[in-house]
């Protein structure tokens, strides 16, 4: 799973999700990617459920790369506890996407393979996707 190796602080407040992506919000690396439509918090399990789709459906061809990364802690309290008595303990961490970020990037397979590999990606995914190619890409 991906989790940050060391913290400044272990609790961070939950924010809010607002506008669109600037940052990552086009393709770096690869020749396909796999953009988000949504805004939404995507744990560490998801990303993970993702790529190993993703690898499977290439049978491990050509490369992938991970544009995001789960940096935000998430608390949780257990179940049938009331209220007050402080914060909860840490339970996951997530990474936190905006319309128009791009998380997942392929290259190193035909189109055809890429674009079955992300469909499969999104599937695990809690967000609205779209696969967007290279502008400089061709066949």
């Amino acid at each position: 799973m991906l989790q940050p190796k060391r913290t400044k602080y272990r609790k961070q407040q939950k924010g809010r999700i607002k506008g669109d992506a600037h940052r990552g919000s086009t393709i770096s690396f690869g020749s396909f990617g796999l953009k988000t439509l949504d805004s939404a918090r995507i744990t560490n399990r998801q990303i993970e459920a993702a790529r190993i789709a993703m690898t499977r459906r290439m049978k491990r061809e050509g490369n992938v790369w991970i544009r995001i990364f789960p940096d935000k802690p998430i608390t949780s309290k257990p179940a049938e506890v009331r209220m007050g008595k402080g914060k909860g303990a840490l339970d996951h961490y997530v990474a936190v996407v905006k319309p128009g970020r791009i998380m997942f990037e392929i290259d190193g397979v035909t189109r055809d393979t890429a674009m079955k590999a992300l469909a499969l990606a999104a599937q695990k995914l809690p967000v609205q996707t779209k696969v967007v190619v290279r502008h400089d890409y061709v066949d």
